[in-house]
């Protein structure tokens, strides 16, 4: 790596020991909301040669969300490399390495040996965390330094210059282990940008120099003070603070990296600005997730990269729709339907007039050609335009059942249509301008198209079938139920009907129809099924369906002749050691209690008798 500056250039930059911390009080005087001061003092904006996306999905951005599992990381990662592209406009990703959890998905994503993005780590700045990147064998890894006197003082209670030294301390540890660091300037829009930042990093430029392996500095907006205005002063400033370190310090461009946060609505257009100014990396996340409010969402900086840049260098942005319906189908969040780029209606016009206009055509009111694009036709709502043809349409294209192919598309002549469109022709002749909503829709839909939907009970009982032939399943795959011993499987039995009170009835049968095992019931109802131990069973439904089919049953709701409950019964084969059905288990379930289930099996049933 070349020289990057003359070392006795650096002294230029002296660090400011205080004794008392920097607060910068005239712009954050905490009991109101903070100051924007401006001075006389502008810049214009000078981009560097070239820009690029970095990623901080799996690190900031599982800190405001539930953590996601290795293998949706896996996924997402995938779906970031094909996004990025060969020419790796998403260049870099992050990640925690503290937890079990965290490694493995880690593995998960290495294993898919994509070349972009890279993954990096992050660590706090102590000896006993760059070990964890040393085992991983990472390349490079984040380490948090600090910078505000908020953070030096207040925080870590040291001063500047036990802070600088104890972070020198951890770069040089990192760079003897040929490990590239990349310091993260946190909190840096409340720090001393003269009396602090520029002297540590012409000391890391100094290192650099020595050892020949690059340092990157992330620029922290930690709590999204940053400001894009000409002429705003430091250390809020955003022009002004990569001024400093790239014209004044002359830290490259390729090495320095914004990671903001959204706490002032200011995330996305604060990224931008670090690239007009001097940035290469821009850090972000999928769908802006991150700590508090977020950081830049990611597919936002993809659309503004190839706005600055005029192309898309490889990338496809279709992909952005795919990691859309990921979290919304596989990770269940919920993102703002009017949410840029993702939202599910983000290019649906609802306004009377304007849809009007896109019917005439599209380029009136959509952005850009959201199908070529994003894969997202423009979507129109319905008005007095539509007619009975739009409002087919619209079911069509929004009705989860037609969606899915499970029911006929609908036709304009429809039965149902008509009164539909009579409502809506009467919206506007009372003086509506406003497009008819989705809920308005459904819910007249519901009204006169019933038969296009799924009823809350018809929900309900699909969950509560599923409860009950996931426990089916795993009190059938017990050995102690497969050995059909008799002094094994009482035990057994006796322990999963006292411990799952959903359980009315549960028995063995063999393939002649007769009980081989004895009726186990809740608590004080044995009596009432006692009539059940000598009981012929080969003419009941479950018995023969699963005799037949070899697969397991289970029937719809029905009432409990001898409890008079709503039940649902599920049956199972019992097979040998050459697959052969040797039994046949049946388990009836009270249909409130599953009901009442919110959350998964309990654990002490999973391994009970194991």
């Amino acid at each position: 790596m070349k020289k990057l500056r003359c070392t006795e250039d650096l002294y230029k930059f002296p660090l400011i020991n205080k004794k008392e911390p920097e607060l910068f009080r005239d712009q954050f005087p905490f009991s109101q909301v903070p100051r924007i001061l401006f001075e006389e003092f502008f810049l214009l904006p000078e981009p560097p040669e070239e820009i690029w996306i970095t990623d901080t999905t799996f690190r900031d951005g599982q800190q405001a969300r539930p953590p996601y599992t290795p293998k949706q990381i896996g996924d997402l990662f995938t779906l970031l490399h094909r996004l990025g592209g060969p020419n790796g406009v998403i260049r870099q990703s992050e990640f925690f390495l503290y937890s079990k959890r965290d490694r493995e998905a880690l593995e998960i994503c290495r294993s898919k040996n994509h070349e972009f993005p890279e993954i990096t780590g992050w660590i706090r700045a102590v000896a006993e965390d760059l070990k964890l990147v040393q085992a991983l064998e990472l390349k490079e890894t984040g380490i948090l330094t600090s910078v505000s006197d908020y953070h030096i003082y207040l925080k870590l209670k040291k001063n500047r210059v036990k802070a600088l030294e104890d972070y020198l301390a951890i770069v040089k540890e990192a760079l003897n282990a040929g490990i590239r660091p990349r310091c993260h300037f946190e909190d840096i829009t409340r720090a001393d940008i003269y009396g602090f930042c520029l002297p540590f990093a012409a000391e890391l430029l100094k290192l650099m120099n020595e050892s020949g392996i690059p340092i990157k500095i992330r620029l922290c907006d930690t709590m999204g003070y940053g400001i894009s205005y000409p002429g705003a002063v430091l250390p809020r400033s955003v022009p002004k603070l990569v001024n400093a370190l790239h014209k004044e310090l002359r830290y490259p461009s390729e090495l320095l990296e914004w990671h903001g946060h959204n706490d002032f609505h200011k995330v996305h257009i604060n990224g931008s600005t670090a690239w007009l100014y001097g940035i290469s990396a821009l850090n972000t996340s999928l769908l802006g997730y991150g700590e508090r409010t977020g950081n830049p969402p990611l597919e936002g900086a993809v659309m503004e990269y190839i706005g600055l840049t005029g192309s898309e260098n490889g990338m496809d942005t279709r992909v952005i729709t795919e990691i859309a319906e990921y979290f919304t189908n596989e990770i269940k969040a919920d993102i703002p339907t009017n949410f840029p780029f993702i939202g599910a209606d983000f290019n649906t016009t609802r306004a009377g007039i304007h849809a009007d206009g896109i019917l005439k055509n599209q380029e009136i009111y959509n952005i850009f050609d959201t199908d070529r694009i994003l894969n997202r036709p423009l979507k129109v709502t319905v008005t007095d335009k539509s007619g009975a043809a739009g409002i087919a349409r619209w079911l069509n294209e929004n009705i989860d059942l037609v969606k899915s192919g499970e029911i006929p598309a609908v036709s304009k002549r429809d039965p149902g249509i008509q009164p539909i469109n009579q409502w809506v022709q009467k919206q506007y002749a009372d003086g509506r301008t406003t497009g008819i909503s989705p809920e308005e829709l459904i819910a007249q839909s519901k009204h006169y198209l019933p038969h296009l939907f799924v009823s809350d009970f018809e929900l309900i009982q699909e969950k509560v079938i599923k409860k009950a032939m996931s426990l089916s399943s795993i009190i059938t795959a017990s050995k102690d139920i497969q050995s059909l011993k008799e002094e094994i499987i009482e035990p057994y039995l006796t322990g999963i009907v006292k411990r799952e009170p959903s359980i009315q009835l549960l028995a063995i049968t063999n393939l002649n129809g007769y009980r081989i095992s004895q009726v186990y019931t809740q608590r004080g109802e044995k009596g009432r099924f006692r009539s059940l131990l000598n009981k012929d069973f080969n003419t009941k439904e479950w018995f023969l369906n699963v005799k037949k089919s070899g697969e397991a049953y289970c029937s719809n709701l029905f009432r409990s002749r001898f409890t008079d409950e709503m039940i649902i019964t599920t049956a199972l084969p019992l097979r040998g050691e050459n697959d052969e059905i040797k039994a046949i288990i049946d388990i009836d379930f009270k249909f409130n209690e599953l009901v009442k289930m919110q959350s998964n099996i309990p654990d002490e049933i999973l391994s009970l008798g194991e």
